[in-house]
């Protein structure tokens, strides 16, 4: 009987795994086609810090879709179809990022599958599940002090909304 038992638990969990979703800055998700979810309450003033690369990365074809800010050119870019993006229209400030020292350890964190072929510090593999990003009434007002490199979505404008350091710049 026990082996049941623990059989059972042992097949909750990897089902539970392989079906894996997340909630960040809440208790559950609301969708079912939602990878990753954000806390949406109307108040939230909490969007995504990309990472600040001292120099671009060595991507591929895998890598579409892939965010950062650059420190050099002092810009929110987007990797897509063999080039980079800028998603910033003028260069912004670097003054206010923290310079990480510390070594860099692991191949970063996969959410929705076992491996990748895409490389970063956070990879959603999923052929059906979206991420969904944090959701800020007019960031550009309720947001005190956006860190370079922050993402989230505009509710008022319904637009990507990305922080340089200086300025938003809005992506529809």
């Amino acid at each position: 009987m026990k082996k049941y038992i623990i059989l059972s638990l042992f097949c909750s969990l990897v089902l539970n795994t392989v079906q894996a979703q997340v909630a960040i800055g809440k208790s559950s998700i609301q969708g079912v086609s939602t990878l990753m979810e954000f806390d949406q309450k109307p108040t939230n003033t909490n969007g995504i810090i990309l990472p600040a690369v001292k120099s671009l990365p060595t991507v591929t074809a895998n890598d579409n879709g892939t965010f950062l800010f650059d420190r050099a050119s002092k810009k929110v870019r987007m990797y897509e179809n063999n080039q980079w993006i800028d998603l910033s229209e003028n260069p912004g400030d670097t003054s206010q990022l923290v310079n990480n020292s510390t070594n860099e350890i692991g191949g970063g964190v996969i959410i929705g599958a076992d491996k990748t072929l895409a490389k970063g510090v956070l990879v959603l593999e999923s052929a059906n599940k979206a991420m969904v990003l944090p959701q800020i009434k007019d960031p550009h007002l309720t947001v005190k002090n956006p860190y370079p490199g922050m993402i989230c979505y505009d509710t008022t404008l319904k637009t990507v909304a990305v922080f340089d350091g200086i300025l938003w710049n809005y992506w529809k």
